[in-house]
């Protein structure tokens, strides 16, 4: 079997979920990776037969969406050329991770394919989602990377077809420990704007993940650290808690480990505080947005904040099945 596999590339977890999956479609078949969008720190370990700038988000500094380097990054005759010869026709089965390109070039071509992630669960009515909708937010999510059929991915399995979420192998084979450190990974500022918060907080030790840092470097009680995968593995399992954006992977991999969460979705990104209320239902702490007194939400979240764990070992083989077993259906059809 020739196999597709669209990955989105914007931020670092439908890569990192990549990562884990691949080995176990590789069973299934021949699989070619195709990489869109260009705002990732990861490195998708594999050969990117396909690549492409994509439709990608960008951050300002400050907690939200960088909306004027979106546009500018947008070039629709581009994407016009891709979506036409993007060769999806060759392939027994496409996997599309919420890539545009992918979904519009399967539409031309009357090529059936699978939305294959987390954004696929928001297709369901029952994924949690914030107390105020947002009508362009969910139109995106309905309509962005529309395929024939949906398996996804959520803290929850909310509805058939939504399974738990697809955690690092090094994360399902560790041991967590608590070394006293606060991890913190808010990828939507800035290294100055994140100094400027945690540098006050003096009787906590943080190690901050940024892609402005090379090299780990320590700045008195702040240890700066580079976005890297095994760094953060490690610092992750060994931490008291981790104050983190609204993303999925993350805070699914604390989740798993039973690690204290604090999550801040980022501003203008709706799947976020979609993410945030299905956090929220767990029990894990969020706030809607840093503002000027994070200094006392912080520390009643070190103090109260509820720690929260799940389970996440036995996710992709089931989803694989479910995945492959509509596959069959529609090629028989």
């Amino acid at each position: 079997m020739r196999i597709f596999y669209a990955v989105q590339a914007t931020g670092n977890g439908h890569i990192s979920r990549a990562m884990e999956l691949l080995p176990y479609l590789q069973e299934w078949g021949q699989v070619d990776l195709f990489l869109s969008g260009d705002n990732s720190n990861l490195q998708l370990d594999a050969p990117i037969r396909y690549r492409s700038k994509g439709v990608s988000l960008y951050y300002n500094c400050r907690g939200g969406l960088d909306y004027w380097r979106i546009v500018r990054g947008f070039h629709p005759l581009q994407l016009r050329r891709e979506i036409r010869d993007l060769p999806v026709e060759q392939y027994d089965l496409v996997l599309n991770d919420f890539d545009y390109i992918t979904s519009a070039s399967c539409a031309r071509k009357k090529i059936p394919s699978v939305h294959f992630g987390h954004q696929a669960s928001f297709l369901s009515a029952k994924t949690p989602r914030p107390e105020q909708r947002n009508a362009t937010g969910e139109w995106i999510l309905k309509n962005y990377a529309k395929a024939s059929q949906q398996v996804g991915f959520h803290f929850e399995s909310y509805d058939t077809g939504i399974f738990g979420a697809v955690v690092k192998q090094d994360i399902l084979d560790a041991t967590p420990v608590d070394l006293g450190h606060i991890v913190v990974y808010l990828p939507s500022y800035c290294q100055q704007q994140l100094r400027q918060l945690f540098s006050t907080l003096h009787d906590c030790r943080f190690e901050i993940f940024s892609k402005e840092i090379r090299c780990p470097r320590i700045e008195g009680h702040i240890r700066w650290m580079p976005v890297n995968r095994e760094l953060f593995n490690k610092s992750l399992v060994t931490c008291s808690g981790i104050v983190t954006g609204g993303g999925f992977e993350t805070p699914a991999e604390a989740l798993h480990l039973g690690k204290k969460i604090l999550a801040i979705p980022i501003r203008g990104q709706y799947e976020q505080q979609c993410n945030a209320a299905a956090l929220r239902l767990l029990g894990v702490s969020t706030l809607p947005a840093i503002t000027e007194d994070f200094k006392n939400h912080f520390y009643c979240w070190l103090e109260r904040g509820l720690v929260v764990k799940k389970d996440y070992s036995n996710v992709v083989r089931p989803a694989l099945e479910r995945v492959f077993s509509l596959a069959s259906a529609e090629l028989i059809a």
